[in-house]
């Protein structure tokens, strides 16, 4: 049953459940994975069409570790991978060679080993999720979005959501349950809860941060934010989408740290924070399939040289690029209308970039413009050229019984306090991973915007206090809301550690549901604690530690 059927069955104003996850990404699908399998039923909620967050509504193929195709990632986190993997086999008319790679890379992007349309990892997100529906087990609500929560002291009680569906009518349904999980974009819930959260950058004299902002702590100081989209090519075609409104703003648009205007082929190496020049192609065949330092490799979602001769005309790529991070405002900590026209503007900032390409933007061959650029929304299940939903760095991050700092991951943080190489070792360890403390461009709050943070950091672990507010007893942080920093969430927030989280957060409501005690309890309790992390290594195949040649791995 797809999830859209079960949702649409959906009538009542009021429905209980033991565990209500609020957001339907990869943290929120995780959840429900874990905690159904512990016997638990759930309810997973969802504002977008489609469940998977950013892999799926987002548009982002996985960031991922180097170890990953055999370590460092729970089972089903490496089902899904597998599975992707298998419905391209399944489904689609590969070679025989590209059938038989166990690694196969659909699109051959150069940003992951993985690089896929993003329709197929819904696809495989809703073959995972499959066996509980149909007892009712698992009930999936697609275009749900939270709205209030009501709350009991410590307890979180109900939180109620509106159906915006084109059928929905707006109509409203309460959830009560006994576990609630965040596992939204922006971690709408610690709002709408009252749960005590932090915004933004933190001051260096509050966290010791080596890499944190001098002087007071900047609430709206936020990583930017880029709406993706997709394109296939075809020399001969012309594409060209209309002249989007605020083009004009755009095209002139410079920040004072980047090296040329936005709308251009020349960028930030985020390392070194030089100037760098990369154009969409290098030469005429590269559309075809060739290799090449381009762009359009970069994050290559279709790869038609993995396909029968004929059968495809183009390769397509997905565009996530330094050109359509949006600098000019937050998401958090402004009203209503302030945000809904930083969504917009980030919207006519890629839409704009789009029509600089098609025709403005300096050819390899010495021409102006690819007007042959085609959006392709339709594989990102959008009615526009546009993904369903804009890619989101930065969410508001609960107050935690514990907090990720620099010094606990970060290579030079660890060296200035004269601590060993290698990443913190946490005794309430519920997972791994690994990913470079990497900042994209921020808002600057009351200072200056400012250019990247992209530093070194070691292979970590997940600590379970991160994922526990420091008063709310029955909601678990699972997605990037996480007791992290504005510099540690650098590193704690792509695909298989968000997935991660959310798989252990999932698997902390089953558990805790089982034994009565409450995940603080759990915490706190070096029996208990030693029990449910058995439980995640045998039941569900978590790893909760990396072996001391990768755990002191620069990365």
């Amino acid at each position: 049953m797809s999830p859209t059927s079960q949702q649409s069955r959906s009538h009542s104003s009021e429905q209980q459940t033991d565990v209500l996850i609020v957001g339907g990404g990869l943290g929120g699908v995780a959840a429900a994975l874990a905690a159904c399998e512990l016997g638990a039923r759930v309810v997973l909620t969802e504002e977008s069409p489609w469940l998977g967050g950013q892999l799926t509504s987002q548009a982002v193929p996985p960031d991922e570790h180097p170890w990953i195709a055999e370590q460092g990632a729970t089972r089903s986190y490496l089902q899904l991978r597998q599975r992707i993997r298998d419905y391209y086999r399944r489904n689609y008319p590969l070679t025989e060679e590209a059938a038989a790679d166990p690694l196969l890379n659909p699109g051959g992007g150069g940003v992951s080993a993985l690089c896929h349309e993003p329709q197929v990892a819904v696809a495989a997100i809703d073959e995972l999720l499959a066996p509980y529906r149909p007892d009712g087990q698992l009930t999936v609500l697609l275009h749900h979005a939270p709205i209030a929560a009501a709350t009991d002291g410590d307890q979180v009680r109900a939180v109620t959501l509106r159906d915006g569906s084109p059928d929905g009518n707006g109509r409203e349904l309460t959830v009560q349950a006994s576990f609630v999980i965040d596992a939204t974009e922006l971690g709408d819930l610690l709002e709408l809860a009252d749960v005590e959260y932090v915004n933004g950058a933190e001051s260096r004299a509050d966290t010791g941060e080596l890499h944190a902002i001098d002087g007071p702590a900047q609430p709206l100081d936020q990583q930017s934010y880029t709406w993706c989209f997709a394109l296939d090519y075809f020399a001969d075609g012309d594409f060209t989408i209309d002249r989007p409104a605020r083009y004009d703003y755009w095209r002139s648009y410079q920040p004072d740290f980047w090296p040329a205007p936005l709308l251009s082929w020349d960028d930030v190496e985020p390392r070194s924070l030089d100037k760098r020049h990369r154009e969409i192609f290098s030469d005429a065949e590269t559309p075809r399939g060739k290799p090449g330092p381009d762009f359009w490799h970069y994050r290559r979602i279709f790869n038609l040289r993995h396909h029968r001769p004929g059968r495809y005309a183009s390769d397509v790529t997905l565009v996530n690029w330094p050109q359509i991070d949006y600098f000019d405002g937050p998401l958090l900590g402004v009203d209503d209308a302030t945000r809904d026209a930083h969504l917009e503007g980030s919207r006519q900032l890629s839409l704009s970039f789009l029509y600089w390409m098609q025709t403005e933007a300096p050819r390899f061959d010495g021409g102006t413009g690819y007007p042959g650029l085609r959006p392709r929304g339709d594989l990102l299940g959008s009615p526009d050229d546009l993904a369903l939903r804009p890619y989101i760095r930065e969410s508001r991050r609960i107050k935690a019984e514990f907090t990720i700092l620099e010094k606990h991951v970060g290579v030079e943080n660890r060296q200035s306090e004269g601590l060993p190489p290698g990443s913190e070792i946490f005794a309430d360890s519920v997972g791994v991973g690994s990913y470079r403390i990497d900042l994209h461009p921020s808002f600057g709050g009351e200072l200056p915007a400012h250019s990247y943070i992209d530093i070194s950091d070691y292979p970590f672990q997940i600590p379970l206090g991160a994922l526990i507010p420091q008063r709310v007893e029955n909601l678990l942080a699972g997605n990037k809301n996480i007791g992290s920093t504005h510099i540690t969430n650098g590193c704690y927030r792509l695909h298989p550690v968000e997935w991660s989280i959310g798989e252990a957060a999932g698997a902390l409501a089953g558990y805790s549901l089982r034994t009565g005690h409450t995940p603080r309890k759990v915490r706190a309790d070096s029996s208990l604690l030693a029990d449910f992390q058995q439980l995640l290594t045998d039941t569900l195949g978590f790893q909760l530690s990396w072996s001391e040649e990768i755990r002191t791995t620069v990365r």
